[in-house]
């Protein structure tokens, strides 16, 4: 086991990745270079929930040693900063907290998964969990064994919806909180990275950055990427019992809230359909496709297609400006 004091991190972080665009702010006394699994968090202006996120990951029931990487993505505000230097301090989690100065979705995940990889050399497995997000208490040991026992490259797990507005409890059967699958085995694909493990192999087998800057803003850079593993042969595993909860606002239950996701997974859908296109051909027939679901654009996101085709799409996640 190696181990290393906290005054070697930084400089080990800015050695291993040379980008002026990411600074360390916090790290625990004691780092493990030796653990073979990371967890890695991006975070963004919600501080106290980061608490819940970081408690539950603190109180995994699990035997085996691990690390957590957490990225501040808020360079002028940093409120989730003090939080994660708070519980590495304590030794309550050992790791370290960056701050990505670029903001954007795929800016903060590229750089926990990238600072991971780089600081534990050793590590084959990382795990990834939002700062909206609670890991059950077996979560992590639910997630390495499936990975142990199949030899997947990506395992998915469910993000289950814990409504603030408890006054629509039909919202949890909607789509958009529903999980992909409700079994656990070998799926063809998983669609978000709010509750995954992947390995370092299959880091390796992709293109740097893994995560396409063109969604930053939009989302949908974890769906790429997992069709870009797909596409690659690499193999899926849905992991049932290893939940995840998510605090869902009152405002995300609105009717209104639900109509633009929907827009926007229209948007992603497209764009990843179109990137994947490799030929002058294939693309016209995804434009072509979603022009043939225009009469169900209601019920099937095709407006949100159309828009992206035309170069209009949300994006949920560019910040407002900070007013001083």
């Amino acid at each position: 086991m190696t181990l290393i004091p906290t005054e070697l991190t930084a400089a080990r972080i800015s050695d291993g990745l040379r980008d002026p665009n990411r600074e360390i702010v916090a790290s625990s006394r004691i780092i493990d270079l030796s653990v073979g699994i990371v967890v890695c968090i991006p975070c963004f202006r919600r501080p106290q929930h980061l608490r819940l996120t970081l408690d539950s990951l603190a109180n995994q029931r699990t035997p085996r040693s691990f690390a957590v990487v957490m990225v501040e993505n808020d360079a002028a505000r940093r409120e989730s900063a003090p939080v994660a230097a708070e519980f590495l301090a304590e030794g309550r989690l050992q790791g370290v907290c960056l701050v990505e100065k670029r903001q954007g979705n795929c800016q903060a995940i590229n750089a926990a998964f990238e600072t991971a990889q780089t600081l534990f050399p050793a590590a084959i497995r990382f795990l990834m969990i939002d700062d909206d997000e609670i890991a059950s208490p077996d979560w992590l040991e639910l997630m390495v064994r499936t990975a142990e026992a199949t030899g997947a490259d990506v395992v998915g797990g469910p993000v289950l919806p814990d409504f603030e507005d408890d006054s629509k409890p039909w919202l949890s059967r909607h789509p958009a909180f529903r999980p992909a699958y409700d079994y656990s085995g070998a799926v063809p694909l998983i669609y978000g990275c709010g509750n995954c493990l992947i390995t370092r192999s299959t880091f390796e087998r992709l293109e740097r950055p893994a995560f396409d800057l063109r969604f930053n803003f939009l989302g949908g850079g974890d769906c790429d990427f997992f069709v870009r593993c797909r596409d690659a042969g690499m193999i899926f595993h849905w992991t049932a019992e290893a939940v995840i909860t998510e605090t869902v606002p009152q405002s995300r239950t609105s009717l209104g809230w639900i109509a633009k996701r929907g827009l926007r997974i229209g948007a992603i859908n497209y764009r990843v359909q179109y990137k994947a296109a490799r030929s002058v051909g294939a693309r016209a027939l995804v434009f072509a496709r979603m022009l043939g679901r225009l009469p169900l654009s209601l019920v099937r996101s095709a407006l949100g297609s159309m828009l992206a085709a035309f170069g209009f799409a949300p994006k949920p996640y560019e910040a407002s400006k900070i007013v001083s």
